[in-house]
């Protein structure tokens, strides 16, 4: 964790009933004060989702900022607080051939989080993101803001104050794509009903099979035992799974680790977690991961034993994760970003994310600019005629050449 120990406020002003004060903060202290008043002012927002949850930001804050430093906006109206952007400093990159550091949402990397956002109170987001884009015009000159929601963000709004009133360049481009479900208004038998035929008589099928083979069990960690069993479980499946695959980066690191165990931790004591083992006659063959919070189930990770790969417990884990979902009520089963052929089997609906970025008028903003253009040439280039490893190298060798 890279923090520094103090707070410096953006703009000094003297607190009166509609006085709007915005201060950047530095240090991990004061961030970690902000729990009760960062996740209420989550929940009067638009951006309300569990990646944006203190909870979420600040465990990944703790073990994988990995040299950034913390550059918190906050705006407060009459001492409420109205908006926080939770931006961290990424250092200059040589890789991305960017001569100066830039900032980006924390959240941003392995951590998988989706839907990141600026934060703002509904009915305050005039004021608010103005307030936002006035600090930012004033603290840097590079964004990189990454997987926010296309076309529906706070983000979104506060680059275009930033292109039309200050006269940064802004752009936008798709990345990546969340399939969902909507569970509005389903039972369990009417959601199956919904599916394709083939698939549905697949679930069915595997379902019915599983119960006639095995004592099967679809267990829910409710403690911090069960919490810590379940977690060290998951890991040993995921890895399992993908060890056949060339291997998996989700648990590769004792940050990402964890990562995990605080996020979780912390998603128990506030009742998201949803961290599901299937078991067969007592044995552990598949995990799943996911956060129940404000009416959407996120499906996170998951993993299971390639010893009961032709009983499909992958697929029956996630039918048996989705029925929970409908019978507590979700309104939606996210299965967050990435294309994959299977989850379109359970989902007929998606979202885009984008990545925005905004570079600052002045010098160091458009050479910003024209490096991190150029750094994309490079590596394409590269990759075409040298493959992936040697294109990474060849942009760490420009850089150096600079």
């Amino acid at each position: 964790m890279n923090a520094r120990p103090r707070m410096r406020p953006a703009f000094v002003e003297t607190p009166a009933d509609d006085t709007i004060v915005v201060q950047r903060i530095e240090d991990t202290a004061t961030f970690q004060t902000l729990r009760q008043e960062w996740n209420e002012l989550l929940q009067a927002s638009a951006s309300n989702c569990v990646f944006l949850t203190w909870e979420w930001l600040f465990a990944w804050w703790r073990n994988l900022s990995e040299g950034r430093r913390l550059s918190l906006i906050t705006v407060r109206r009459g001492g409420r607080l109205i908006a926080i952007a939770p931006l961290a400093v990424r250092p200059r990159s040589l890789s991305r051939l960017l001569p100066w550091p830039s900032r980006e949402f924390l959240g941003t990397g392995l951590a998988g989080s989706d839907y990141l956002d600026v934060i703002v109170r509904r009915g305050h987001e005039r004021e608010g993101l103005a307030a936002v884009a006035d600090a930012l015009a004033a603290a840097g000159a590079v964004l990189e803001l990454s997987h926010v929601p296309a076309n529906v963000s706070a983000a979104a709004q506060l680059a275009g104050d930033l292109a039309r009133r200050l006269g940064w360049t802004a752009s936008a481009s798709r990345i990546n794509v969340c399939p969902f479900i909507k569970l509005s208004g389903h039972s369990w038998p009417s959601y199956l009903a919904s599916l394709g035929s083939a698939h549905r008589y697949n679930v069915q099928r595997r379902l019915k099979n599983l119960t006639k083979q095995f004592d099967v069990r679809f267990e829910q960690a409710t403690s911090e035992e069960q919490r810590r069993e379940a977690l060290e479980l998951l890991i040993d499946l995921h890895n399992r799974r993908w060890s056949e695959r060339g291997g998996s980066q989700s648990f590769a690191t004792a940050a990402l680790r964890a990562f995990y165990d605080d996020v979780s931790r912390s998603g128990l004591e506030r009742g998201w977690l949803r961290l599901f083992i299937l078991r067969l006659d007592g044995r552990p063959a598949a995990a799943l991961h996911g956060y129940q919070y404000g009416g959407v189930f996120s499906f996170y990770q998951a993993g299971f034993d390639p010893a009961f790969a032709k009983q499909s417990v992958g697929l029956v884990t996630m039918a048996l994760a989705i029925k929970s979902a409908i019978e507590e009520g979700a309104d939606e089963y996210d299965l967050l970003h990435g294309d994959e052929p299977y989850k379109y089997q359970w989902a007929d609906k998606t979202r885009d994310l984008e990545r925005i970025e905004l570079f600052s008028p002045c010098v160091r903003g458009q050479l910003s600019r024209q490096a991190l253009g150029l750094s994309r040439i490079v590596r394409r280039m590269g990759r075409r005629v040298f493959g992936n490893a040697l294109a990474d190298w060849i942009v760490v060798a420009a850089a150096l050449s600079e």
